[in-house]
């Protein structure tokens, strides 16, 4: 028996909201999220994961309910945190690091 693992990354988030654990998805965050239950639809998924940030959650949310699955939540999953406040450039910011 062999076992697939899909690997979904969040779809676009708003960047507007700082608040990283709350942070939405854009509208086009939200269509993306429309084609990614589209693309999971028939690959016969058990189980379901995901971070226990928004913009994750609802990337799946779509297909989870569908499919009438529960999402457990990982805290490992998060980003990690690169600072204790809002980076307005963060390439400049990762170029230093």
């Amino acid at each position: 028996m062999k076992t697939v693992i899909y690997f979904i990354r969040h779809a676009e988030p708003d960047y507007s909201v700082h608040d990283d654990a709350s942070r939405p998805l854009t509208e086009k965050g939200k269509e993306d999220a429309l084609k990614v239950a589209a693309y999971l639809k028939d690959k016969d998924i058990e189980a379901a994961f995901s971070s226990p940030y928004k913009r994750a959650i609802d990337t799946i949310k779509l297909f989870v309910d569908k499919n009438n699955m529960k999402v457990e939540l990982i805290e490992d999953f998060r980003e990690r945190k690169v600072d204790s406040c809002w980076i307005d450039d963060f390439i400049e910011f990762s170029q230093k690091q």
